[in-house]
């Protein structure tokens, strides 16, 4: 078992906040052309295939238990969920608007951590989520009537994420996170590859279900969905192998802002005044956390001799 180190948990849960949203820039590009499913085998794709050699060389096991592989199969399944959720929404709303809607998440997980946990949630963790989230209503920009029903499907990520990442925290200190991502990724595909045969004629451009051959562009950026994933979803692995999830849930509003930047230097999706003074909030409420549970573990520290 890992001991807890919060302070380097934080700063690999803030490497995940940056490098999600670019993999979901990539993802909503190419969601115009390429069918959904086909963008999440990918995905998954690149997670064993990356992963699988560097677990094997380490001579980390991918299955060590039963009650490991049953909650991999779960973690697995929604992971598969989740990512199908958020490109889907990614098809019909801004990347940063998308990211925002999806911030309940952390509330979710605090209530989860708090109450199946029993992990310490204190009064000052709860009021910087509080304002964290008073942010991200801010940075929402279409209304859910402009948007329409396609508004929901950041709701339902938010469960699904918070589900993923406590069946995370109650294996990742027990299980290589290298090993993990790799397992989860050979666990995907047998799930995902018999869908294809209930691919449906041309009709939706592009269909949900189905393959396209990709152009040269659309290849490379497929390679770069799948490395960016697979880079991400590790550091959060990692992140939650060091630090309580109660702790890590409000860093993750960091990723707002940088969803932000990255919808405006890709699709030129610039956020109002109001939306910008949320980001600031959100910003603000992580500083606070960081600089919070660093007091933390000075004080915990033993002195030297």
């Amino acid at each position: 078992m890992t001991a807890d180190r919060p302070l380097l948990g934080i700063l690999l849960m803030l490497g995940f906040c940056i490098v999600i949203p670019v993999a979901d820039a990539l993802a909503k590009i190419l969601g115009d052309t390429i069918p959904l499913l086909q963008l999440i085998l990918v995905r998954f794709g690149a997670q064993a295939g990356l992963l699988l050699p560097f677990a094997l060389l380490a001579g980390a096991a991918l299955f060590p238990t039963a009650r490991i592989v049953r909650l991999t199969f779960l973690r697995t399944i929604l992971q598969v969920l989740g990512l199908g959720l958020m490109f889907t929404a990614l098809r019909y709303l801004p990347l940063a608007d998308a990211v925002a809607i999806a911030f309940v998440m952390p509330f979710i997980l605090l209530i989860l951590g708090k109450y199946f946990l029993g992990e310490e949630v204190g009064p000052r963790r709860l009021i910087a989520c509080a304002v964290g989230f008073a942010g991200t209503l801010m940075v929402v920009q279409p209304s859910f009537a402009e948007v329409g029903a396609p508004a929901l499907l950041p709701l339902g990520v938010a469960l699904v994420f918070a589900l993923f990442m406590l069946v995370t925290r109650k294996i990742a200190k027990e299980v290589d996170p290298v090993a993990l991502q790799a397992a989860s990724g050979l666990m995907a595909l047998p799930l995902l590859l018999p869908l294809f045969l209930f691919a449906p004629g041309p009709g939706s451009n592009p269909p949900m279900i189905g393959w396209i051959a990709p152009q040269s562009t659309e290849l490379w950026l497929l390679a770069a969905v799948g490395v960016f994933g697979v880079v991400g979803h590790l550091l959060m692995t990692w992140s939650l192998r060091f630090a309580p999830s109660a702790t890590l849930a409000p860093m993750q509003y960091l990723e707002i802002p940088m969803a932000t930047l990255v919808g405006w230097l890709v699709f030129r999706d610039l956020p109002d005044g109001l939306a910008a003074f949320g980001i600031a909030l959100t910003i603000a409420s992580g500083l606070y956390v960081v600089l919070r549970e660093r007091a933390v573990s000075r004080a915990a520290a033993p002195p030297a001799a």
